[in-house]
């Protein structure tokens, strides 16, 4: 298993809370993390008056 130090840890933790929906990828390469990605997902709730018919 390769080096997980307290800085990724961090990384990783900080880009989970930021988001309330979305995705975190944690890409490793040579058993290293070598980059996070966070992609965030906006939601609107259905406005039912304005729904088609």
């Amino acid at each position: 298993m390769g080096i997980f130090d307290k800085k990724k840890q961090e990384e990783i933790k900080k880009a989970i809370e930021k988001i309330e929906y979305g995705t975190v990828l944690i890409t490793i390469h040579d058993n290293q993390i070598t980059q996070i990605d966070a992609t965030e997902k906006v939601r609107f709730s259905p406005n039912k008056k304005n729904q088609l018919k």
